[in-house]
């Protein structure tokens, strides 16, 4: 991700707050990297942004919103479960027509030779 990549996700609280060195610079640990890579993977799955920002503030609140938090990754997996089963009966679909399409094409132009005789 880039600086200012990284600087959005924090600004908007996709990320919680980055830890600073004594200059105010941003050092990342361990744990500010575990939450970019979380922000990252769930941004490739297309969960909405905004409900990225609600875990993270529901995760800042503390342990007592622990299943508040767990609801909101189990409703994201359930949209996500749908969208590839879509996905997959698309990609099925166009498969068949591209393993098909040399039969097609033939029959086709032997219709269009078969209008002009």
């Amino acid at each position: 991700l880039s600086i200012e990549t990284l600087r959005y996700y924090e600004r908007i609280g996709l990320i919680p707050p980055v830890h600073r060195d004594q200059n105010g610079y941003r050092d990342y640990t361990k744990q500010d990297l575990r939450w970019v890579y979380y922000a990252k993977a769930l941004r490739k799955a297309e969960i909405p942004v905004e409900t990225l920002i609600e875990y993270v503030k529901l995760f800042q609140e503390g342990e007592h919103t622990r299943e508040a938090r767990k609801q909101l990754l189990i409703e994201e997996e359930k949209k996500l479960v749908i969208k590839i089963q879509q996905m997959q009966e698309a990609l099925d679909y166009l498969r068949t027509k591209i393993n098909n399409y040399d039969g097609y094409i033939k029959n086709y132009e032997e219709c269009l030779k078969g209008e002009e005789e």
